[in-house]
C-alpha cells in the first residue's frame, strides 16, 4: 500500500502496513453520551469514515469499532440537574447522536459497544495490571501509577513531573498524579460489585478494555479527537501496557470545529446542534463541509464558509444530475495520490471540481461521451468521500427536485432566447443570457443547441 499517515504518538507520517494482510482494524473513541450532538461532536464521525471508505476502498477488509460511553461523571450529574435516570438520560442522547451519524450518511460501526455492558471486562483488565504492578486499590478506588510506565507522556508529550489527571485527589491517592481506573460506590450513584467493593469504572478504562477485547491485544488504527489525546488516550496506553498489551499502532486525531478560534463547547455558549444546522443546509451539505478540510486541521466554523461548501457540493451535484444514471468507475491518479497522504481531502476535492469543470467544458461542447466519462469518475471519488449525489444514501434526501425544476426553467429561458435570435432580436436573447450569467448559469452555444451549467467560483 502506499497509504501514509500521520502518527501521532511519534509525530511522523509513517507507511500504513496493517498487522494482518488484506484487514484493517480501527478503534474509534465515541460519544459520551451526555447531550444532543453539536457539529463538533460529529466532525470525528465524519473524518474516520472517510478513513474506512478509503481503507476498504484500498482492498482491505475493515472492522470498525466505535464505542458509546454511557456511564461517566457527566451523565451522571446532567441527568440529576434534569431529574431523570442516569440510564434513561443516556440512552436518549445516545439515540440522538445516531440520528446525527445516521442525517451524515455516517455509516454503523462493526460493532458499538456500550461501557455499562462491559464491566466484566474491564474488572478483568484492572486485575491484570494490579497483579502486573502498575496499579493497586485503596478505600474501594482503584488507581494506576503512571511512574510505573517508561515512556508514559509521549502521546501527548506532556512531563510527568508537570502534569495534572484533571481529577481530585481521591481517597488513599498515594500520588496526585496517579489516575481513577474504579470509582468507589457513592449514595444515589450506580455501581456494580468487584473485588474491591462495590463502584463504577473511569472513563478511561472502559476503552482499554473494549478496544482489545474486540481488535485484539495489539490494533492497527486509534482514532479520537485531538482533546482526547491526554489524559484519556495517554491513560489508555498505560493501562494496556500496564495490562501485557501492545495497543494501537497507529494514533490519528482530529482537529476541533472552533468559533473565533475557540473550541466549540457549550462552556463558551456557542454550540451549534446538528438538528439546527439542518435547517441551514441538507445533511449531505453538512458532511460535505464538515469533511472538506484535512481531518488534523481545526475547522473555524460559520455560517458563511458553510453555505460556500453548499454551493460546491451543488455544483458537483448538479452536473452530475445532467449526466443522468451515469455508471460509477474509478478515481483520478490525483485523488489516490491525495488521499495516500494521510487523507489529503482538501486537495481531493480539487481533483473532484477540476474533474467537474472538465466535464461541463465537455458537456458544453457537445462532447456527451466524454462528460459521462468524466462523470463515472466523479461519482468514484465523491463516494470514497461518502457524497456521491447519485449514492442511494444521497438520492432519496438530495435536491433532486429542486435539479429538475431548474433545468426545466432554464431550458424555458433557452427556448425564449432561441427563438428571439431566430427572429434576430438580439435585445431579448442577450437579456435572457444576461440574466441567467447573473443568476449563476453559464450558457455556451453547442453545434448541438445551447449546453447550460453552473458557474465555478474563481
Amino acid at each position: 500500500m502506499n497509504l501514509r499517515l500521520f502518527d501521532t504518538n511519534t509525530r511522523t507520517l509513517r507507511d500504513f502496513t496493517p498487522i494482518r494482510k488484506g484487514h484493517a482494524s480501527v478503534y474509534l473513541c465515541g460519544a459520551t453520551v451526555q447531550t444532543i450532538p453539536h457539529i463538533g461532536h460529529v466532525r470525528s464521525g465524519v473524518a474516520f469514515d472517510i478513513l474506512r471508505n478509503w481503507l476498504e476502498a484500498k482492498g482491505l477488509d475493515v472492522a470498525f469499532v466505535r464505542n458509546v460511553t454511557d456511564i461517566d461523571d457527566k451523565i451522571i450529574a446532567k441527568a440529576a440537574e434534569h431529574g431523570r435516570p442516569w440510564w434513561e438520560w443516556a440512552a436518549t442522547h445516545e439515540r440522538e447522536f445516531q440520528w446525527a451519524y445516521r442525517q451524515l450518511g455516517v455509516r454503523p460501526p462493526s460493532i458499538e459497544p456500550r461501557a455499562t455492558g462491559h464491566v466484566t471486562e474491564m474488572i478483568e483488565y484492572i486485575q491484570r495490571i494490579i497483579d502486573n504492578g502498575h496499579g493497586y486499590a485503596a478505600d474501594g478506588n482503584v488507581y494506576f501509577q503512571p511512574t510505573s510506565i517508561p515512556d508514559y507522556g509521549k502521546l501527548s508529550g506532556q512531563k510527568l513531573d508537570e502534569m495534572d489527571q484533571g481529577e481530585s485527589a481521591g481517597t488513599g491517592k498515594l500520588d496526585p498524579r496517579d489516575f481513577t481506573m474504579w470509582k468507589a460506590a457513592k449514595p444515589g450513584e450506580p455501581s456494580w460489585p468487584t473485588p474491591w467493593g462495590p463502584g463504577r469504572p473511569g472513563w478511561h478504562i472502559e476503552c482499554s478494555a473494549m478496544a482489545t477485547k474486540y481488535l485484539g491485544s495489539e490494533f492497527d488504527i486509534h482514532c479520537g479527537g485531538l482533546d482526547l489525546q491526554f489524559p484519556h488516550h495517554e491513560n489508555e496506553i498505560a493501562q494496556a501496557h500496564g495490562a501485557g498489551d501492545g495497543f494501537a499502532r497507529y494514533w490519528l486525531h482530529n482537529g476541533w470545529v472552533t468559533m473565533s478560534g475557540e473550541k466549540m463547547s457549550k462552556s463558551l455558549g456557542n454550540v451549534l446542534s446538528v438538528p439546527n444546522v439542518l435547517t441551514i443546509v441538507r445533511p449531505v451539505e453538512l458532511r460535505y463541509y464538515l469533511g472538506s478540510a484535512h481531518y488534523r486541521s481545526m475547522l473555524e466554523y460559520s455560517e458563511e464558509s458553510l453555505k460556500e461548501a453548499a454551493a460546491g457540493y451543488r455544483r458537483v451535484e448538479a452536473f452530475l444530475h445532467r449526466l443522468g444514471d451515469v455508471p460509477k468507475t474509478t478515481w483520478t491518479p490525483e485523488f489516490e495520490k491525495a488521499l495516500d497522504d494521510d487523507l489529503g481531502v482538501p486537495a481531493a476535492l480539487a481533483e473532484v471540481h477540476n474533474s467537474v469543470r472538465a466535464g461541463n467544458t465537455a458537456l458544453a461542447s457537445g462532447n456527451h461521451a466524454e462528460a459521462v466519462r468524466i462523470g463515472g469518475q466523479v461519482r468514484a471519488m465523491m463516494a470514497v468521500l461518502g457524497v456521491d449525489p447519485l449514492s442511494d444514501t444521497w438520492r432519496e434526501t438530495a435536491s433532486t427536485k429542486a435539479i429538475d425544476a431548474l433545468d426545466i426553467l432554464v431550458k424555458a429561458e433557452l427556448e425564449r432566447r432561441a427563438v428571439a435570435r431566430a427572429e434576430k432580436d438580439w435585445a431579448t436573447a442577450d437579456e435572457v443570457r444576461d440574466r441567467l450569467n447573473h443568476a449563476g448559469i453559464e450558457v455556451v452555444d453547442t453545434p448541438s443547441g445551447p449546453e447550460w451549467s453552473l458557474k465555478e467560483e474563481e
